[in-house]
């Protein structure tokens, strides 16, 4: 297990066994998001795939040690990383979220920002980003203040939405900021300093769902948040496949994926971007 004691100045052990930090900041990202998302998860083929194409990442481009899955919600991803093999620590500032990860059975949880985790400079062999940067106002900031978290030449694992074009409801409804060109994002991490060994998109074969489900309502004025007690019920319906033949298509769609990474291919479009990157900074 990891010993967060010798990394942190600012967290304190709980009665649950997590850690939670003696400061709390504000984050971008609703309240019921967490709770919504861990009802769904389990059954979802996107929190399935997603976790399929992180994980073949890192064993294409492995951590040199602990992976620190920072504002990593109810742990569904660094409980995949923990049991593939990998030491993890989630990072995760929401209650709800850090409270679901224990339920997962989780060892390191930390309920605290990056920034109110205090977390020595230079401390981190690996850090996870999946679907966080674009919750962040100042992205740059954001990534150089990980970068100063991390080891020389530690990794980066990253996730974020694809293409501005493709904004509707459900990004102000989950609170992001911006969704990223292939472009835009290789530009933000050589900016923040680091060396990108890899970046696909992924979920390409949802592009044409998200246009006409999410984005064209959205542009005519016809999306509706769904009310919180709602959310769960309406990220079921979009995440959990009703027919066996729409899951064979979709394990058919993922496998092709899936075997991109493998070879170490990028693709060239998707609904979502997946990064591999590294500290090119030395101290």
């Amino acid at each position: 297990m990891i010993d967060l004691t010798k990394i942190s100045s600012n967290l304190e052990r709980t009665a649950d066994g997590s850690w939670r930090a003696r400061s709390s900041s504000p984050i971008s990202y609703p309240d019921w998001g967490n709770e919504a998302c861990f009802q769904v998860e389990d059954q979802s083929f996107w929190f399935r795939h997603r976790n399929a194409c992180i994980l073949e990442a890192m064993r294409q481009f492995p951590p040199a040690g602990a992976v620190f899955d920072i504002g990593g919600g109810n742990g569904f991803v660094a409980k995949a990383i923990e049991d593939a093999g990998f030491e993890v620590a989630l990072v995760e500032p929401g209650p709800t979220g850090a409270r679901n990860a224990l339920r997962r059975g989780l060892h390191s949880v930390v309920c605290a920002t990056l920034e109110d985790a205090a977390f020595v400079p230079g401390s981190m062999p690996a850090v996870g980003l999946f679907d966080v940067v674009e919750h962040m106002r100042d992205d740059r900031d954001f990534l150089e203040r990980v970068r100063a978290q991390l080891a020389p030449n530690g990794r980066l694992y990253l996730t974020v939405p694809a293409y501005q074009a493709f904004w509707s409801q459900e990004d102000v409804d989950a609170g992001h900021y911006r969704r990223y060109s292939r472009t835009s994002l290789s530009n933000l991490l050589l900016a923040s300093g680091f060396a990108i060994d890899f970046l696909s998109g992924f979920f390409r074969f949802l592009l044409p769902a998200i246009l006409a489900v999410r984005v064209v309502p959205h542009r005519l004025g016809l999306a509706k948040s769904p009310a919180p007690e709602e959310a769960a019920r309406h990220m079921a319906k979009q995440h959990i496949p009703q027919t066996g033949w729409t899951r064979e298509l979709l394990r058919r769609f993922e496998q092709g994926e899936l075997a991109a990474i493998r070879a170490q291919t990028p693709l060239p479009y998707g609904a979502s971007w997946l990064l591999v990157a590294r500290n090119a900074q030395s101290r």
